[in-house]
């Protein structure tokens, strides 16, 4: 049966609507699809509240921006955390991946995304702004640029470095154990941790 002949018009905008999602074929979303239809109704529900939910109630740390069921995160809350090393990353898939390595004690700042001409993003799209507020606040000693070794990546942080150099604070980079062209929440575990142990002083 190709994808024009739905027997159902509800099966097809499922499927069109699974399918919108990042990464998710028409087959595999028809897939998904016949699966939460061999499913008991009352499953579906609790899958459906849960994703309605999730969009409507999720909160952004007033601080990080990172995601949080409170208006701080719990990283954020952790007195133990060394509120004066800021680690700068792309997304929240970044801030898990770091924390997964278990390395790193200091506090986060999502920047929600990095510089890309080509996807018409630019510095004024990021979350710039509250970073170098935190910088003109005083008590941070370094911020590490810890951002995908992409051309997008290392456009940003020369960026940020133009702009907060003029701060008296360190600014470093993760080691290059992390490929050139990696993005961070891809890469593995004891690398990264690796590269956040061993960063480096920011150079131009």
């Amino acid at each position: 049966m190709s994808f024009t002949e739905f027997p159902s018009r509800l099966l097809e905008n499922a499927v069109n609507e699974f399918a919108s999602l990042p990464g998710i074929g028409r087959k595999t979303a028809l897939r998904l699809v016949m699966n939460l239809l061999r499913k008991d109704t009352e499953e579906v529900r609790r899958f459906g509240e849960c994703i309605i939910k999730l969009r409507s109630e999720i909160n952004y740390c007033s601080i990080c921006n990172n995601i949080s069921d409170t208006e701080v995160c719990n990283i954020c809350k952790d007195e133990k955390r060394d509120k004066t090393i800021i680690c700068v990353v792309e997304n929240i898939q970044d801030v898990m991946a770091i924390e997964n390595t278990r390395q790193f004690k200091g506090v986060y700042h999502v920047l929600g995304g990095i510089i890309s001409p080509v996807d018409g993003i630019g510095p004024s799209d990021l979350k710039i702004e509250n970073l170098e507020e935190k910088l003109k606040a005083g008590g941070v000693k370094e911020i590490i640029f810890a951002l995908s070794t992409t051309m997008e990546g290392d456009t940003t942080n020369f960026y940020l470095y133009r702009r907060l150099n003029k701060y008296d604070v360190l600014l470093t980079t993760l080691a290059r154990g992390v490929a050139i062209g990696d993005e961070l929440e891809y890469t593995d575990e004891v690398t990264l941790g690796r590269a956040i142990t061993n960063r480096n002083p920011y150079q131009q």
